[in-house]
């Protein structure tokens, strides 16, 4: 108790501005023995005792009514508000870091994963990794290479041989077109001095005998008419009789 009217003193002889109380540290005097008293520290090491009836001889009110008004003197409102703003303030920060602390984590355990996932597939990568035979591959790719560019280039070669080739049969083929079937007359008329064939077909054929061949290109079937009669023999060839048989049979069906 008596500490606290101490300070309440000590406080009003800077608030309230009071010569009485200005005075009270300085006209109190201590004795020896005294039962009442309260202290006020002169310096670290020294200590004064003050008669507290003395104190209320030197004020003219209570000493609590006067550390009373002096409280209520003193405006903590600013402080109080300022206060709430600050713990706002703070709550608000404590929040936002949080939030980031939150998404900083889930953001390092994403690019842990990632991490553990790329590192476990440059180990198979390098696990499965052969130097030797990655070098073979690569030359025999090289070998490939180089082997399908040769064959482009034969292909490229023989394809322009080709393009000349087919320009001349198609200049050849224009021109057997323009000659028809039969070809021009110079060339037919060589063609029925040089083939015999030809030649007995013809005969044949003014004696009345046609010659046909076969799916394979062999004469072996005679169609003869006779035109006084009006009729027609087809008479098959086989190998098993001999020429002469068939050119009596002929003459013979010719005269009859």
């Amino acid at each position: 108790m008596t500490n606290d009217v101490g300070l309440a003193a000590s406080r009003l002889s800077f608030t309230t501005g009071s010569p009485q109380i200005n005075n009270v540290g300085a006209k109190l005097n201590t004795t020896e023995g005294s039962k009442n008293h309260i202290t006020r520290a002169a310096s670290p090491t020294e200590s004064h005792y003050y008669n507290f009836d003395s104190i209320k001889m030197l004020l003219d009110e209570d000493p609590a009514t006067l550390i009373h008004h002096t409280i209520d003197n003193f405006n903590i409102q600013p402080d109080k508000l300022a206060l709430s703003r600050i713990n706002e303030s703070l709550s608000t920060i404590q929040q936002s870091r949080e939030l980031r602390i939150r998404d900083a984590e889930n953001a390092l355990r994403k690019l842990s994963r990632n991490l553990s996932t790329l590192s476990s597939q440059h180990k198979e990568t390098v696990s499965s990794h052969d130097s030797v035979s990655h070098a073979a591959e690569i030359s025999e790719l090289d070998t490939k290479k180089f082997r399908i560019a040769k064959a482009a280039s034969e292909v490229e070669i023989e394809t322009e041989r080709l393009e000349g080739e087919l320009e001349t049969l198609k200049a050849k083929l224009a021109d057997l077109e323009m000659q028809g079937l039969e070809g021009d007359d110079q060339a037919r008329r060589e063609r029925e001095a040089d083939d015999a064939t030809i030649l007995q077909l013809k005969i044949y054929r003014s004696l009345g005998i046609d010659i046909e061949p076969d799916e394979a290109g062999n004469y072996n079937k005679a169609i003869i008419r006779n035109t006084k009669k009006g009729d027609v023999h087809v008479v098959n060839i086989d190998p098993k009789f001999s020429r002469f048989f068939y050119a009596n049979y002929f003459w013979q069906t010719i005269q009859t």
